[in-house]
């Protein structure tokens, strides 16, 4: 962000903008949950950019996304690993990727949340849904 860029006006004076990350895929149907999911919280916090990222196959990538919004004025990107696990891409791969876009941005905070199916929430929500099903149905 240069001096002359001022920072994303939001009705709640955050300028947070929330960016889903998930692996990709070649398959464009593979990102329909995610994009479901940033709809959602476009209409949840209509005050703050949501945007879909993904580390490989598919774009805008983490750095793409970021850099984006860095230049509209945000000044806090947190980021949610849209994975059910704490596997290599979110443990080693996503790490990096949030450390160089530090350096690279150090008047802007990113917040790296944990991954989606390690909240305790999260971990509720799917077991109910396991228990909705009809018996022998996945």
């Amino acid at each position: 962000m240069t001096a002359s860029t001022p920072p994303i006006q939001t009705p709640d004076g955050s300028g947070t903008a929330i960016v889903l990350f998930g692996h990709g895929s070649r398959d464009p149907r593979w990102a329909e949950p995610m994009e479901a999911v940033a709809t959602r919280l476009r209409t949840l916090v209509p005050h703050r950019p949501v945007v879909c990222t993904y580390l490989e196959l598919m774009t805008p990538d983490l750095p793409t996304a970021c850099d984006a919004l860095v230049a509209q004025g945000t000044r806090t990107v947190e980021i949610l690993p849209m994975f059910l696990g704490t596997g290599r891409h979110a443990r080693e791969d996503l790490p990096e990727l949030v450390a160089a876009l530090r350096q690279r941005h150090t008047d802007t905070a990113f917040v790296l949340r944990t991954a989606l199916g390690e909240d305790p929430a999260m971990i509720e929500a799917i077991s109910q849904w396991a228990l909705r099903l009809p018996s022998g149905q996945a």
